[in-house]
């Protein structure tokens, strides 16, 4: 249930909000710093207090221990002056004093209640022996202090064991003091702190609300363009150079606006010559029907002159609709590829061969150059399509008496298949759009030779789903080469 909870509070959409997260590390950053000053300079004033008072008692203690000897007070307790000055201290410090000899045995206590007992401990033990200490007891508010009293052996009473200048412990004071007033000083200063952390926290929440607020104003700018172009409102580019994050995602949008822009271009362009293709060879048709209709007698040669043009039309419109169809399903194959280990080499042959007949219709030599055997795993059907349409392409569009050359070559990754020709060329503000469809850069010699202006378009597709590059280089009246480069084995997306 616990994990439920949690899970479901990590889900609520406002933790997901930058301006959330940007609120929570502005206050926390300006929070904790405060907290620990805060305890910093209690802590500090507190050892502050505690080594001052403890250096004030320990200095008293010591005029009063060597009083104690002067006044033989370890001997006879009756001393007035002594014990006044032992009661002074006592309470000036809100503390107790027990004085005891050399046996452990308590002779004075300012509060009369241990005279003449025994006291074993660890801290009188070793203040025997040399160590004074001065322990604070925060949680019971006191400091525990133990004061050697020392007797130095004058020459009147110096003996060879003991000479003169021996300092003798005689006996020990056990102080405690209180530290109320400590205590009490920390409390007003917590209060006081307290205070002031409330009007921080309020300050810091404003802080906080205000930068966050400032900080995550250029997405919301982005957004509410974003919204705008959206609604079809505008379709200017946005601009938001607040920061670099900023201008990344509006450079990246901007970038994907202007393609879309492309496509929608490209769509539309397709759709219209679609029309226009579809309704060329149809209008023929109405024409020529028509042309039969109104004449009555037409001999029968006419008819079938008519006739073989009526044919002609609807296979030119038949293999429109037949590259179109091709083009679509290479759109949607991109999983769907054969791939199979084929010999680029044999397939070559073989397309050239079936090729060379239309070749020498138009007196075309057809040259293959293989550097060495290329074996890749690739779509044969679709690779045979991209050799056919480059091939045939290049055959069409020559000169007459031209020449076509394949060239075949490869690496240890990619293999590459050249289709260079000696035709009439491309101009160079031709060559970026010739793989779309339907373009072609010389309409009417199109027509003459029966192109749809879908192959290239088909051809590129075909390049792509293999994983491969297709470019294209031309030289108006010398000649035009297309370089495609596909990996020599297939890796599945």
């Amino acid at each position: 249930m616990r994990e439920k909870i949690k899970k479901l509070f990590f889900q609520l959409k406002i933790w997901r909000s930058l301006k959330v997260r940007l609120f929570i590390i502005i206050f926390l950053m300006g929070l904790i710093p405060g907290l620990i000053i805060r305890a910093s300079i209690l802590n500090s004033y507190e050892d502050r207090a505690v080594a001052v008072r403890k250096s004030d008692v320990q200095n008293q203690l010591k005029i009063i221990a060597n009083h104690l000897i002067t006044y033989n007070y370890m001997q006879d307790t009756s001393s007035e002056v002594i014990n006044a000055e032992l009661e002074q201290l006592s309470n000036l410090y809100s503390g107790r004093v027990l004085i005891i000899n050399g046996n452990l045995k308590v002779i004075k206590d300012t509060y009369g209640i241990s005279e003449g007992k025994t006291i074993i401990s660890t801290e009188v033990i070793k203040c025997f022996k040399g160590t004074d200490m001065a322990n604070y007891d925060s949680t019971n508010g006191f400091i525990e202090i133990t004061t050697p009293i020392v007797e130095t052996v004058s020459e009147q009473m110096a003996t060879e064991a003991v000479p003169a200048g021996t300092e003798l412990t005689r006996g020990v004071m056990l102080t405690s003091v209180s530290t109320d007033i400590i205590t009490a000083t920390m409390d007003i200063l917590n209060r006081k702190v307290l205070i002031i952390e409330c009007i921080m926290i309020v300050c810091l929440f404003v802080i906080a609300t205000m930068l966050a607020g400032a900080l995550t104003k250029p997405f919301e700018r982005i957004s509410k363009a974003i919204g705008e172009i959206k609604e079809g409102y505008t379709n200017e580019p946005i601009s938001v150079p607040d920061y670099l994050e900023t201008e990344n995602i509006v450079d990246a949008f901007n970038s994907l606006q202007s393609r879309m822009k492309v496509l929608d271009d490209s769509r539309q362009e397709f759709v219209a010559n679609v029309s226009h293709e579809l309704k060329t060879p149809m209008t023929s048709v109405k024409v020529l029907a028509d042309s039969l209709m109104t004449q009555q007698d037409a001999p029968a040669e006419l008819y079938r002159e008519f006739m073989v043009d009526i044919a002609e039309e609807i296979e030119r419109e038949n293999k429109i609709i037949n590259d179109l169809l091709a083009l679509v399903k290479l759109d949607k194959a991109a999983g769907d590829l054969n791939i199979s280990v084929i010999n680029i080499n044999e397939l070559t042959e073989i397309i050239l061969k079936r090729l060379r007949p239309i070749a020498r219709k138009s007196d075309v030599e057809l040259l293959l150059v293989s550097t060495r055997e290329v074996v890749a795993e690739v779509d044969e059907v679709k690779m045979s399509l991209v050799l056919t349409n480059l091939i045939e392409n290049a055959i069409k569009y020559n000169k007459k008496h031209g020449k076509v050359t394949v060239t075949l070559d490869a690496d240890h990754q990619y293999f590459t298949v050249e289709v260079a020709d000696t035709g009439m060329g491309i101009p160079p503000e031709s060559l970026e759009r010739i793989y779309e469809r339907f373009y072609r850069v010389d309409k009417s010699h199109s027509r003459e030779i029966g192109g749809t202006g879908l192959g290239l378009a088909i051809t590129k597709n075909a390049v792509l789903l293999h994983r491969g590059t297709i470019k294209a280089e031309s030289i108006e009246t010398e000649g035009t080469r297309f370089t495609v480069k596909i990996p020599l084995t297939h890796v599945a997306v």
